[in-house]
């Protein structure tokens, strides 16, 4: 089933529904390295690609990298699944300056970011359920702390507010994960043997779709403390919890001018989290890629997805909303 299921993705997403023209061009599109960026930019490419003629580069990236190749070399044309709370403020003032424009959410109702135990160490020591309780006895969470892969914006505010919780200072280990594939699977080791585990994720996600976590509860929101955080070069950043996370699209201002149409697609490009969840849920059980999650959710969500379109681009993608 899945060869299969591989095989009708890769025919799908490859195959050109209509006649394609010079109309649209040469667009690129970053592909940030976690799972439902991958679905979010592979299913982009495809209505781009297939409903507008557009000729799709994917650009691999991170957070921090695709803003700071946007400000300085103006590329690529569309950042997707941008986490906007952990870009820093080159971010700010890329709109400050009228060089991105943020088309809207590309998450509904956004992302989650979080410190997180498991529930079984939850339900065994209560205690846990605060950042003080885990700073007291740090031997209850493993002395470890499983942190984000370098050039994620996450882990730019982890960076900073680890000191600012005296995280090390407590006896616990700050361990840098290689990638986002190491730090998922710490988790699940975590699970299978029922041990401590202590670290930052995010949702949607499989993992938090799939373990039952718990997030710890780190105080009070500091707008002025988070804000610092997201800077790289900061210091001595105070305490501060997490605020909710608008996770975004953003086009370029050259982009915009040029590609009014796509900008509207782009504009109404939103995924439900409990979508995004079932979405990922399928892909880690079948191992599937990022393009056979488009598929998956291109072929069970037409209902969604055919509602970002104009009347060209549902023209030319109708022999598949027919199927």
């Amino acid at each position: 089933m899945k060869t299969l299921f591989a095989g009708a993705a890769l025919s799908l997403l490859a195959a050109p529904a209509f006649a394609q023209d010079d109309s649209c061009g040469e667009v690129s599109i970053t592909q940030m390295n976690w799972a439902s960026a991958s679905v979010v930019t592979n299913v982009a490419s495809f209505i781009m690609q297939q409903g507008y003629g557009c000729e799709v580069s994917i650009v691999p990236s991170d957070t921090v990298p695709a803003i700071t190749s946007v400000a300085e070399n103006g590329e690529p044309d569309i950042v997707t699944e941008l986490w906007t709370n952990a870009t820093g403020q080159v971010y700010e003032r890329l709109k400050e300056e009228g060089r991105v424009v943020e088309l809207g959410a590309v998450l509904d109702p956004g992302g989650v970011d979080a410190w997180w135990i498991p529930a079984y160490l939850a339900e065994e020591h209560p205690e846990l359920k605060t950042i003080d309780g885990i700073l007291e006895n740090p031997e209850l969470v493993g002395n470890r702390f499983h942190n984000c892969p370098e050039g994620w914006g996450c882990r730019v505010f982890n960076d900073n507010l680890l000191p600012a919780f005296g995280v090390e200072d407590a006896g616990i280990e700050v361990f840098n994960h290689g990638s986002g594939e190491t730090l998922a699977t710490s988790i699940a080791s975590a699970f299978e043997n029922e041990e401590p585990w202590f670290g930052y994720y995010w949702a949607p996600t499989a993992v938090i779709g799939r373990y039952d976590m718990v997030q710890v509860d780190m105080g009070e929101y500091n707008q002025e403390a988070h804000e610092a955080s997201q800077n790289p070069e900061a210091e001595n950043v105070g305490r501060t919890s997490f605020p909710p996370a608008p996770v975004s699209t953003a086009v370029t201002t050259d982009f915009e001018d040029e590609h009014p149409e796509l900008v509207d697609f782009l504009s109404k490009m939103t995924f439900p989290n409990d979508v995004m969840n079932a979405t990922l849920s399928w892909m880690d059980d079948n191992s599937a890629s990022g393009e056979e999650g488009a598929v998956y959710f291109l072929t069970n969500n037409k209902d969604i997805w055919s509602a970002w379109l104009d009347d060209s681009a549902t023209e030319n993608l109708s022999q598949l909303l027919e199927q």
